[in-house]
């Protein structure tokens, strides 16, 4: 079988070290390419920090999907409070981010807003149903990443805060589907099956998140027995690592 001709002056061993170092160096340049530019405050952050961080960007990111499907499938709600869609979601994301409800929701945050936003008794809530579901599920997300919107090293996830935001959004998802209003229709259509094709944005969203947040919850359950173990196998390579690389040598 013929071979390829080396390069004169260069060994064999020479010829493929230098091959894999190449084929790392263009795959390290195409991974840079794709990822997000290294900012200076990442240096302030564990890369359980960065999952963190980057699994609530991802669930804000859904919870305003659900948002836009719902607007488009009850525009009454966002004619509640404003003249369009685009500018009822800026004024819901506005009070979101900056913790501060809206004040047809008298200081509701949380599952407290959930609340509201389902209400259907005697004094029912006369608001915006929409913007108050996703005023509870902002504050939600945010007190399940220990209470602030990037963490650093100084800052964790909340195990169990994250475990209950999970089976609040769970919840959220059975009301959505199943809660009727005074009129015997549903209070909030959210997807839809029918001959026009199925429509099921908020179902597949609002389960993403579910999910992230369970994944958080069992992460940070882990960190401290990581840790230990951690510090467990370090001291134990770098004490015995070196004799015992000599005993297998």
């Amino acid at each position: 079988m013929s071979e390829f001709p080396l390069p004169r002056g260069l060994t064999r061993r020479q010829w493929a070290l230098g091959s894999v170092g190449a084929t790392l160096g263009l795959a390290g340049c195409a991974s840079t390419e794709r990822g997000q530019p290294y900012a200076n405050h990442e240096w302030l952050q564990s890369g359980a920090n960065r999952i963190a961080n980057l699994s609530l960007r991802d669930n804000l990111q859904s919870i305003r999907r659900v948002q836009m499907t719902l607007y488009r499938r009850n525009p009454r709600e966002w004619r509640k409070s404003a003249g369009s869609m685009d500018e009822a979601i800026q004024r819901s994301w506005d009070a979101a981010m900056q913790a501060k409800p809206l004040p047809e929701l008298n200081g509701a945050s949380g599952i407290d807003a959930i609340r509201l936003a389902f209400d259907t008794g005697p004094q029912a809530y006369a608001g915006d149903r929409v913007a108050a579901l996703v005023q509870g599920w902002v504050s939600l997300l945010k007190t399940a990443n220990g209470d602030t919107w990037e963490q650093t090293m100084l800052d964790g996830v909340d195990a169990e805060n994250a475990y209950r935001a999970a089976r609040n959004f769970e919840i959220s998802l059975w009301l959505l589907g199943s809660r009727m209003g005074p009129d015997g229709q549903p209070l909030l259509l959210s997807s839809e099956i029918s001959v026009r094709g199925r429509n099921l944005m908020a179902d597949r969203e609002l389960s993403k998140v579910v999910a992230r947040l369970d994944l958080l919850a069992a992460q940070a359950d882990e960190k401290y027995r990581r840790a230990a173990l951690d510090f467990g196998q370090s001291w134990f390579l770098g004490s015995l690592g070196p004799f015992l690389s000599m005993v297998t040598k």
